[in-house]
């Protein structure tokens, strides 16, 4: 999943960055209004988490261009606290609205719920191919009925290679869409991530899941 968050403070911003990071999300960060508005509407993203004081054009400036365009989930983050403010962010098309200060935790909980209402999966929200299941609202995965335990990044992966099962994904693919933009896409850490994502989900089964094309990428699906 990834997430755009702009936000002028460079302290918020990285605190805030790393944290989502660690959380298994894709992290893009613009501390203008100016970059933040080009980032969104030139890429996608799951979330956008945007700051009301923010130098350039502020916050609602942003919202409301975004909005004639973009129906991306906004979460505005801001030090304004006041009704007259969470009214207008509301008005002009934000999702949800968390002051400052405000406890990690409690941003965590606003993402899910706006990733959860923003999905508008049938009733069954759980993802599945085979005998193996992935719950990404939950974070659980599951195999032959067996608890699978992933780390953040692995199962960001797992999730995106199942929400697109039977297409091959490049490695600079699934560099953009679980881990951040700016990462140096020279390292082999896409390879590391299969490989432990195989010793968990594969290596204990006899029908393997995880498929390498070679010079392409890799594709999750069921073979006969």
């Amino acid at each position: 999943m990834k997430i755009l968050l702009v936000e002028d403070e460079e302290r918020a911003a990285a605190y805030l960055a790393q944290g989502l990071a660690e959380n298994g999300y894709a992290v893009e960060v613009a501390s203008t209004g100016t970059d933040g508005l080009h980032a969104a509407v030139t890429s996608e993203h799951d979330l956008i988490i945007l700051d009301v004081m923010l130098p350039g054009i502020d916050g609602f400036a942003v919202l409301t261009a975004l909005r004639t365009c973009r129906q991306t989930p906004v979460l505005m983050l801001t030090a304004r606290a006041k009704v007259d403010d969470k009214v207008k962010g509301f008005e002009l098309g934000a999702d949800d609205y968390l002051a400052k200060p405000f406890e990690f935790p409690e941003l965590l909980a606003r993402i899910r719920a706006l990733v959860k209402r923003g999905t508008r999966a049938p009733a069954d929200e759980v993802l599945r191919i085979a005998d193996l299941e992935v719950d990404p609202i939950r974070h659980r995965a599951f195999r032959g009925g067996q608890r699978i335990d992933l780390s953040a990044k692995e199962f960001a992966l797992l999730t995106l290679l199942l929400q697109k099962s039977g297409q091959v994904l490049s490695r600079t693919e699934i560099v953009s869409m679980v881990w951040d933009i700016n990462f140096d896409s020279d390292t082999n850490v896409v390879e590391v991530a299969i490989r432990r994502l195989r010793a968990k989900i594969d290596d204990p089964f006899e029908v393997k899941l995880i498929h390498t094309v070679r010079g392409v990428g890799y594709v999750l699906e069921l073979r006969e």
